[in-house]
């Protein structure tokens, strides 16, 4: 009988243990929270229309850590290197982005022109594209050497 009470006693606390740890691991772990490509995409695009070029960079790179490759968040990153004149990092982040462009539906509902020669895109903030990405990043592609090769502008250098 007292080898019964001992152990509903050690059962009893093991019990109030665990559920007193399994509390205190609940209070002193706050949830990360998730991070959202697809508002990130807009946040930087928002910050690229206003040229504000080293923040949407920063998100942007923020994008390709959590989902590396993303052919939209490359292909604005060609468009803030264009803005900073470095078009041959512009070609790379454009290349890189039209291996994973094709089938990658977008609805694009606002472009913006850096430099007047690569775009950047809005996609819409929720439901499925109806646009490929592909032809775009091409065209991008195509601005991007086109402005390389030129040459430079009569009475002010370089481009």
């Amino acid at each position: 009988m007292k080898r019964t009470w001992v152990k509903v006693i050690a059962i009893v606390v093991a019990l109030a243990l665990c559920g007193a740890g399994a509390a205190f691991a609940q209070t002193a772990k706050k949830p990360e929270k998730e991070f959202d490509v697809g508002k990130a995409l807009l946040d930087s695009y928002d910050l690229i229309e206003k040229q504000q070029y080293k923040k949407a960079d920063a998100i942007i790179d923020k994008i390709l850590a959590k989902d590396p490759g993303n052919p939209l968040a490359l292909n604005n990153k060609a468009s803030i290197m264009v803005s900073q004149k470095k078009f041959d990092k512009a070609d790379t982040y454009l290349n890189q982005a039209l291996g994973k462009a094709k089938g990658y539906m977008v609805q694009v509902n606002r472009v913006c022109s850096v430099g007047n020669i690569c775009l950047a895109f809005k996609p819409v903030a929720s439901g499925t594209g109806n646009q490929d990405l592909e032809p775009l990043i091409k065209m991008n592609i195509e601005m991007v050497k086109g402005y390389m090769t030129a040459g430079p502008v009569p009475g002010k250098g370089l481009r």
